[in-house]
């Protein structure tokens, strides 16, 4: 009975329903009514304020590794390096009284200097080496009050984030703290929500974490680094593949031939000449071939973290079924599929978290202008033929650019 009443009075702590209707008790209207985080939340196990990622620690060592850097760089270097711009929201209603211009000038400015010592791209390639390798990019939001420069920013590491399981929704109420590896909750840096821009990949219901490409292949990294281990060792001759077998020798004659070989013949490169009665016999443990290297079980593992990261083998160094027909489409696969999704979700968090949360300017939107780039000639074609029906003006034109107004191109000539 004990046991029961204690499961019951946990559930009323995080938030259980009563009545018959679905309905709590005394809810008031808008609000939720389901309980976030049921799996964390539970009877069995009540969970803290600051709940920790439970991350690998191998995973920071992981990235480092070849194969995992060549894919982490290829989504990285694609996303920092493309073209972007900051514009104003077609669906929100700028004031009159409010200077666009200036607004834009000093959301720019913002972005190009975040801080003393990083530039947008140093700064945005941190928080994506984060995402991409255990699903937890993070950058820290200090609003300013200057209107030339709204906001300062700080890559963040994702790792020592830890998140309020037990958030309500409000600004004032701390959503995340950073601690320290062997520090107490009593002394992390609690942070609200308009304070750090988490990045996290993959999000699901049952968990505030996200999901990092990184995480998903981290089996397949691990048995392809013993099986390159192994083929290492096994082409330096490190791991003997064949022995010799004597017939009819006494222990006597076993050791001295053993004690001889050491001494005399193994690292001098001499000729080894034996005098027996009966010929010496070879015993080969495997082919001595390349496929003692487990070669072909190396390049399905590769494959297999190239579809963990969303890219196709082509770009992780496997070439062997790959012609002229299909290097284009497999290239186009991996920016529909790994490199525009992750550039959408930064843009959006820049948009929500920065713009609207941390600054509260929400008549502005970051975008990159690569997304929406076709080929050059098919794109120029579409924009002459909306040109001509009048469906886009050109102004509007030299926005999708990233280009200025046309009236004050030619003031500023």
């Amino acid at each position: 009975m004990k046991i029961r009443e204690q499961i019951r009075g946990m559930w009323g702590r995080g938030g259980g329903r009563q009545g018959g209707g679905g309905q709590r008790a005394g809810a008031a209207e808008g609000q939720r009514q389901t309980l976030a985080l049921p799996s964390i939340l539970s009877p069995v196990q009540s969970a803290g304020r600051l709940i920790p990622k439970p991350t690998p620690v191998n995973l920071r060592r992981f990235a480092e590794t070849p194969v995992v850097r060549r894919a982490i760089n290829v989504i990285k270097d694609r996303v920092a390096a493309m073209d972007w711009q900051v514009r104003a929201r077609r669906d929100c209603a700028l004031g009159e009284d409010n200077d666009i211009g200036q607004k834009l000038q000093a959301l720019r400015r913002m972005l190009e200097e975040p801080n003393p010592s990083d530039s947008f791209r140093t700064l945005i390639e941190q928080a994506i080496e984060d995402a991409l390798t255990g699903g937890y990019g993070a950058i820290e939001m200090e609003a300013t009050g200057d209107p030339e420069r709204p906001a300062m920013l700080w890559a963040v590491d994702g790792a020592s984030i830890r998140i309020n399981g037990k958030w309500d929704g409000d600004p004032e109420t701390p959503r995340y703290a950073q601690v320290m590896p062997g520090q107490l909750d009593s002394a992390a840096v609690d942070l609200r929500d308009d304070q750090l821009m988490s990045i996290r990949m993959n999000r699901r219901s049952f968990t505030p974490f996200g999901l990092g490409p990184l995480e998903v292949a981290f089996e397949t990294v691990n048995e392809f680094l013993s099986a390159h281990r192994f083929a290492a060792k096994l082409a330096a001759n490190s791991v003997a593949q064949y022995a010799l077998w004597l017939n009819e020798a006494t222990p006597a004659q076993h050791d001295r031939l053993i004690r001889w070989w050491q001494d005399e013949i193994e690292g001098t490169g001499r000729v080894p000449l034996i005098s027996t009665e009966q010929k010496p016999e070879v015993l080969r443990f495997a082919q001595g071939t390349d496929a003692d290297l487990r070669l072909a079980w190396q390049e399905f593992l590769i494959r297999m973290v190239a579809n963990a990261f969303g890219l196709p083998p082509l770009l992780l160094g496997l070439e062997g079924d790959v012609n002229r027909s299909t290097a284009a489409e497999l290239a186009d696969e991996a920016f529909r599929g790994a490199i525009s999704p992750l550039a959408q979700l930064i843009a959006g968090h820049i948009t929500r978290d920065l713009f609207a949360k941390c600054i509260g300017w929400r008549g502005f939107e970051f975008v990159f202008n690569d997304l929406s780039a076709r080929d050059e000639n098919t794109e120029l074609a579409v924009q002459v033929q909306l040109l001509q029906a009048g469906v886009l003006t050109v102004d509007e034109v030299r926005a999708l650019r990233g280009l200025g107004p046309m009236g004050e191109t030619a003031s500023s000539l």
